[in-house]
């Protein structure tokens, strides 16, 4: 099994991707996470994921390199990680009673043969009309000022939706395990 490493200083990706039982290890990558202007959600997190995966590439000669990046999208806006509760409450006051999508970028960097597996994988959640007093009580509760859309889906902020819609829950968390595991595939390793 060739060295496998994530891009990556989230807690949640580390926990999604030890869900594969494959061995790995992470790096924190040093890049420069701001949007550029014009650019799309799926431009955005496509370039950040690959960034991650090849800012750390030059320290692993032999290893496959995983960058992802995630961001929300609540009418045509594009919304990062909200880093405090008074723009946690914004966001989540502005997805009340809507749709929101999330964009997660992934790559795969082979960093033997250069090969670079990029892709966006989209996920939509939908909403509960949320009062002043759930979303402050949700806040002070989970205190998700670090996730994209103010939430944690694999907790409490479940409670927040109505319904979602995608292909894998993962991606909402921020390490689509689906697409991900065909991207190794793709490179001869073998999950299961």
């Amino acid at each position: 099994m060739r060295k496998l490493i994530l891009a990556s200083a989230s807690v949640y990706r580390k926990a999604l991707l030890e869900r594969l039982g494959l061995p790995f290890e992470t790096v924190s990558p040093s890049v420069d996470e701001s949007r550029r202007e014009g650019e799309t959600a799926t431009a955005l997190v496509k370039r950040l994921a690959r960034l991650k995966a090849e800012a750390i590439a030059p320290s692993f000669s032999d290893a496959l390199i995983i960058g992802s990046d995630q961001c929300t999208v609540i009418d045509h806006t594009i919304l990062g990680k909200p880093g405090g509760f008074d723009r946690a409450f914004k966001q989540l006051k502005s997805a009340s009673g809507k749709s929101v999508e999330f964009h997660t970028g992934l790559c795969l960097l082979d960093s033997v043969s250069g090969r670079i597996q990029v892709d966006d994988i989209t996920f939509k959640v939908y909403f509960r009309n949320l009062s002043d007093t759930q979303i402050s009580r949700y806040l002070k509760q989970e205190r998700p000022f670090d996730c994209a859309g103010s939430f944690k889906a694999e907790r409490l902020g479940i409670a927040l939706f109505s319904r979602m819609q995608g292909d894998d829950p993962n991606a909402l968390i921020g390490l689509p395990l689906i697409r991900l595991v065909s991207m190794l595939e793709a490179v001869g390793v073998d999950v299961i």
